[in-house]
């Protein structure tokens, strides 16, 4: 008999992948798999699976790799939906593991076990699978991570029976290498440099793919080529063009018809490495101002299919810029496009001094990112979940390096705060060590607030900025523009951030005054561990689009 069973065959095919670092809540049902765990290996604890899910996102983002993720059957599968869709939205390659139970009480169904258990994680997974044979866990691995890192990336599931792991298993794995990045067709990539090459005032729209893919120089280097406007596209969960550059003049709305407003003007746009469009609030209005034509690339031929508008090219959005850049002709003759009254980027005569103030003492959220603005560190990595004052955080704290803004693709609240864990982690593993602040809303920081026990016992130097109004805001302002007053739920009062923080082993306070606010953010950088400031702020409602 082979003396090589399915745990050692996965566990070494996990090793030459680079698949060491693992994310989790363990159960009954993966403890099997979790045996005697290998040294060279790390386990990173979630208490519970939602936060293990968005923890290992985070990582996955942070270091460019794909992360193993390991939750409990069923139920444990059924807590990280959730993060699950924001995985599958982000387009993050992760490797979702579930225990099964035993292959001899299958057919029972007995307690825990996962009832069609490829079915649950869809349709938020590029593929689920449980292996037919134990001998076939390993090979199973070996697809899941080729599937999640090709194009468009993202989670793969694995359901795995508790009693595989010390089967025999005939090793070693096969171990494949692949390219993950889609080229454009050239014939039709020549004719959209035609097309933008006689366009009077196009306008370029970027997505979250051309920071994924470390495009910001290309992206640059075609908005300059051609002078045209600088879009960031709408609701993008990764900033894809420097904030402070000239030609950025702002993130599009999530509406339909007010962001067709904001191309009027152009005759042209193309739409690189996001979705066309992300909208959520109805809006009625068309979905391009006349006269107006519509390109679009992306490397997910799902995005291409459903755009209900534009001619549409798959390829790598980073390749298919780049190669742009080579094929349009200049737009010299073109004007500089004009910063809109609400673009997000930064304004020259932006002082703290400027920022709107508060009422009865109680400072606007304007007021507490001014502060932060001014004992910003160089390199920071900001991670943002406070939807309701998204406008005035990008005004106050432009994002002028690439990969330092994160946030969720999917809406769903309770993705950042783990993620900003896993991206801790990874700024730790790679070696750059960049620091990392999260602005967070009271109600948004309920969602996964285990996850800082993780950034506790890791002893991370993250910063949360807590601001505390007592009441879903995001929501108050859907509430203005859906014409429904007195909807309940929408004001959150009696929470004790400080105490919450304190209980999962972080240190904790509640600062309202912005010089010790700014002094103590400094510090806090490079503590010991995390810091969470719960902020006093007005509760204004500020209009959603």
């Amino acid at each position: 008999m082979s003396s090589s069973t399915v745990r050692t065959v996965t566990y070494d095919l996990l090793r030459q992948l680079g698949l060491t670092t693992f994310f989790g809540n363990p159960g009954s049902t993966e403890e099997t798999f979790l045996k005697d765990f290998p040294a060279d290996f790390t386990y990173h604890l979630a208490l519970q699976e939602a936060s293990a899910i968005a923890i290992a996102d985070g990582y996955a983002q942070a270091t460019g790799k794909p992360a193993i993720v390991n939750v409990h059957t069923a139920a444990g599968l059924g807590n990280a939906m959730g993060n699950l869709i924001t995985a599958s939205l982000n387009k993050t390659p992760l490797i979702v593991t579930a225990g099964q139970q035993t292959r001899e009480m299958l057919l029972m169904e007995p307690w825990l076990t996962n009832v069609d258990s490829t079915m649950l994680p869809r349709p938020w997974v590029k593929w689920a699978y449980e292996p037919t044979r134990a001998e076939d866990v390993p090979a199973a691995f070996m697809r899941a991570y080729a599937t999640a890192v090709q194009a468009p990336a993202g989670p793969v599931f694995l359901s795995l029976p508790l009693d595989d792991w010390d089967k025999p298993c005939n090793g070693p794995a096969v171990v494949r290498t692949l390219g993950h990045r889609v080229a454009p067709d050239l014939d039709r990539l020549k004719e959209f440099a035609d097309i933008l090459s006689g366009a009077k005032s196009p306008a370029l729209i970027f997505g979250a793919a051309i920071d994924r893919g470390n495009g910001w120089a290309d992206a640059v280097a075609l908005a300059e080529k051609l002078n045209a406007a600088v879009f960031a596209a709408p609701a993008s969960e990764r900033t894809p063009f420097p904030e402070d550059h000239p030609l950025y003049v702002g993130g599009l709305p999530f509406a339909t018809g007010p962001l067709s407003d904001r191309l009027k003007g152009h005759d042209v746009a193309i739409v690189i490495g996001a979705p066309v469009f992300r909208y959520y609030p109805y809006v009625p209005g068309p979905y391009l101002p006349e006269g107006m034509r519509l390109l679009h690339i992306s490397d997910d031929p799902g995005e291409t299919s459903r755009a209900p508008v534009g001619d549409s090219l798959v390829s790598d959005a980073v390749l298919a810029t780049r190669a742009l850049v080579e094929l349009v002709k200049p737009g010299a003759a073109k004007a500089t496009p004009a910063a809109l009254p609400h673009r997000m980027a930064p304004h020259p005569a932006c002082h703290p001094e400027d920022a709107p103030g508060g009422k009865d003492g109680v400072h606007t959220a304007a007021d507490v990112f001014a502060a932060l603005a001014e004992v910003r560190p160089d390199h920071c990595v900001l991670v943002e979940e406070s939807p309701s004052n998204l406008a005035d955080l990008h005004r106050w704290w432009p994002i002028t390096e690439p990969q330092t803004f994160f946030t969720f693709a999917s809406g769903g609240l309770g993705w950042n705060l783990p993620a900003s864990v896993g991206i801790a982690l990874g700024e730790r593993d790679t070696g750059r060590n960049r620091p990392v602040i999260m602005i967070v809303g009271d109600g948004s920081f309920q969602y996964s607030l285990q996850a800082l026990y993780t950034a506790a016992q890791s002893k991370l130097p993250i910063v949360y900025i807590v601001l505390r109004n007592g009441q879903y805001g995001i929501l108050k302002s859907f509430a203005v523009l859906e014409e429904t007053p007195g909807v309940p739920g929408l004001d959150i009062p009696g929470l004790d951030i400080v105490s919450l923080a304190k209980g999962f082993g972080c240190e904790a306070e509640r600062i309202s005054d912005l010089e010790v606010l700014k002094a103590r953010v400094k510090a806090g950088f490079s503590g010991p561990g995390p810091l969470v400031i719960e902020v006093p702020i007005t509760n204004d409602v500020p209009p959603l689009i």
